[in-house]
């Protein structure tokens, strides 16, 4: 008898996952991943189809349940379903047709550069910080993609004067979706997905009237805003998928710190921030509980430069490939790779940066190239913990991380020697399902997961010592 199980939606920017969990153990049971096309219709324009979004989770949902028969567990035990997403990614549907009125435009998209100029131009002293959001004004966040939309898609423009928009992120679309659609959906996100919007008042937890009037948005088209650990409909939970990773690293003290290294890199850490860091919800797991804060640094190109590599260069052809090309040479010999293609996001937050290659000699080769963009991946997390350090005060003695790249243990030795501190990897790399598996499991009225650190199951992990010690000072 395994007891109850919890399962978790992860719906991430290149792949979508469905997870069954053991909520006493933590053990991962069977899952099931489907990966998500993305288009560029124009330079520096990023877009997924959300009809494809919601057909990944059905056949991911589908094939999972299909394994777990023919493991003779019993599907019946899965007491709640939580839900991870890509945060940031704009959707706008029409909730009498439930069909979407455009692609949904991922968070990596650069098409409102002229937009965020405009928007700081009209700010006072150009200040493109905002208190209330703790967010910068950038196009990385959901406002100005959703006052493209208005702006540019006549099917949207029409459908918000005829009251039948509805705006989300990826987490509402999904939701919305999931419980009945246009027969009754529930049309809702959580704290930590809303405070991406940049409509958000994090002091207040709520949707910010002065904040939809300075975007021209009306209020009425946003997703009522809930707690990340409650019922909504047949959903349990909702996180937006970096604050899933924080709850699966369990970081519940101040000062803990985890990088995930997905399509982008992400690093959290609970404090406010001077330094060019967002101040973002970590998460609130309950209604009645508190929130709680974080600082994050966002590197917008991570994972994203492999298929880069991959595809538009043409010098891999897998990202095991990757690393073994790093390995072969074991330096970049003085080149050096900065993966701007989405401009520069912490701590510069400079969207017309781009890309580059320098230090090139007729020596350099491919493998030279394969290891500086490992470097680069390194170098840019370097840069965001100096500026956590100045902002929070708390040199870290270790970094836990997560996420896909760190499955290339060179990428994690190499993080260990340029930060100076240990690099510690959890055995199951699942964290950012794990956490939203644990969020819906103890969601109350399901109760079937304890969030009490005393109760919480010691996960096996790897530490990556630095081997080297410049000076001898740490992080």
């Amino acid at each position: 008898m395994l007891g109850p199980l919890v399962a978790a939606i992860d719906q991430g920017t290149s792949s979508t996952r469905f997870l069954v969990f053991n909520a006493k153990t933590a053990e991962l049971l069977s899952h099931h991943q489907v990966e998500i096309k993305q288009s560029f219709p124009k330079e520096g324009w990023v877009e997924e189809d959300p009809k494809e979004i919601l057909q990944s989770v059905y056949e991911c949902m589908d094939r999972t349940c299909e394994k777990m028969t023919q493991l003779n567990i019993d599907i019946s035990n899965i007491k709640a379903v939580g839900v991870t997403n890509q945060r940031e990614t704009t959707l706008v549907w029409d909730k009498e047709t439930g069909e979407p009125l455009y692609n949904a435009i991922v968070w990596l998209d650069l098409r409102t550069q002229s937009t965020v100029e405009r928007l700081i131009n009209k700010t006072p002293g150009r200040n493109k910080n905002h208190l209330k959001t703790g967010l910068p004004i950038s196009t990385y966040f959901s406002a100005v993609k959703l006052r493209w939309l208005m702006d540019n898609v006549e099917k949207v423009h029409e459908a918000v004067l005829s009251h039948r928009a509805m705006f989300g992120t990826v987490d509402s679309w999904l939701i919305w979706s999931l419980t009945g659609g246009k027969k009754g959906g529930v049309h809702c996100t959580d704290v930590t997905n809303a405070s991406r919007t940049m409509l958000f008042n994090i002091h207040t937890m709520d949707w910010d009237p002065e904040l939809c009037k300075y975007f021209d948005i009306p209020m009425e088209i946003l997703p009522k805003v809930r707690s990340s650990s409650e019922i909504y409909g047949l959903m349990v939970s909702c996180l937006g998928d970096q604050s899933a990773a924080l709850v699966g690293q369990m970081c519940f003290k101040d000062g803990q710190a985890k990088n995930t290294y997905g399509t982008g890199c992400f690093l959290h850490i609970p404090v406010m921030s001077d330094h060019g860091l967002l101040t973002t919800v970590a998460y609130k797991l309950g209604r009645d509980k508190p929130a709680c804060y974080a600082l994050e640094g966002s590197v917008a190109i991570a994972g994203a430069v492999v298929p880069w590599l991959k595809n538009n260069l043409g010098i891999i052809q897998t990202s095991t490939e990757l690393e073994q090309l790093a390995a072969d040479v074991g330096t970049s010999y003085g080149c050096y790779f900065v993966p701007a293609f989405s401009g520069l996001y912490a701590p510069y937050w400079e969207p017309s940066a781009r890309g580059i290659i320098c230090g090139l000699t007729q020596f350099t080769n491919r493998s030279h190239l394969a290891f500086a963009a490992l470097e680069a991946v390194c170098f840019q997390t370097r840069e965001i913990l100096d500026a956590m350090n100045q902002d929070s005060g708390i040199h870290l003695s270790q970094l836990q991380v997560d996420g896909g790249m760190t499955s290339n243990r060179l990428l994690m030795q190499l993080q260990a020697d340029i930060l100076c501190i240990p690099v510690v990897k959890p055995s199951m790399p699942e964290t950012t399902a794990l956490g939203a598996a644990m969020a819906a499991g103890a969601a109350e009225g399901v109760s079937v997961w304890s969030l009490n650190p005393e109760d919480l199951t010691e996960v096996t992990s790897e530490k990556f010592e630095p081997q080297i010690n410049p000076e001898g000072k740490g992080i």
